[in-house]
């Protein structure tokens, strides 16, 4: 078998409103919280465990918490971000209140240099959205990119993001869980998507002792 493409996939660091849940009741928006202290250094082991991989383009989630994990990872690899929004987080009813707000360009540019402003999203996600529709806006963000891009590639989001990609091309339902800064790799050989590393966290210091998405 002959190997054509590889496609890591990863979830944030951990976000500070997992450390201090007060912060969601003070914060502005509520729903696009920070790493957390730790949360920087579990991205930064994320960054120095690829730094020997061949990637060639990273693309991120545009919530700050996959934008400050993929921007460690982007200073060790030396690489620009994408922001792709189809990578975002699942817009569920049942963990958020009304259509999330993010941080805008403004307050972004100054602090995450790696960011390449001139990339614009494939898919935008709705408010509200079914889980069915995420796992299909997943397939098809995953489907686009390996179709546009044909280096490695790394994809930050979070834990519905890493299940909704790793199914979308492999057209299997994942059995790990996506924990927090867990990495996946996706290698395409012969036509077909294998799963080669699942959820894996050997490159975490500090692990998470139950897995929560939200």
């Amino acid at each position: 078998m002959s190997c054509y493409q590889t496609v890591w996939i990863a979830r944030h660091g951990n976000r500070l409103d997992f450390v201090n849940p007060d912060w969601f009741n003070r914060a502005e928006r509520r729903y696009d919280p920070p790493l957390s202290e730790d949360g920087f250094v579990q991205a930064k082991q994320l960054g120095n465990r690829l730094k020997k991989e061949n990637i060639g383009h990273i693309f991120a989630s545009p919530f700050l918490r996959t934008i400050q994990t993929a921007s460690e990872v982007a200073k060790i690899l030396d690489l620009p971000i994408k922001l792709e929004a189809g990578i975002g987080e699942w817009h569920n009813p049942h963990w958020m209140s009304e259509r999330p707000k993010i941080h805008p360009r403004e307050l972004l540019e100054k602090n995450y240099p790696y960011i390449d402003w001139n990339y614009t999203s494939y898919l935008v996600p709705e408010y509200p959205e079914m889980e069915v529709i995420m796992m299909k806006r997943m397939a098809n963000i995953a489907q686009q990119l390996v179709n546009n891009y044909t280096e490695d590639i790394l994809l930050v989001g979070h834990g519905a993001s890493v299940i909704g990609l790793t199914e979308g091309l492999t057209q299997e339902s994942p059995t790990f869980k996506p924990s927090l800064c867990c990495l996946v790799k996706l290698v395409k050989m012969e036509n077909k998507w294998h799963i080669e590393l699942g959820g894996d966290t050997s490159h975490l210091s500090e692990t998470e002792q139950e897995v929560r998405l939200v």
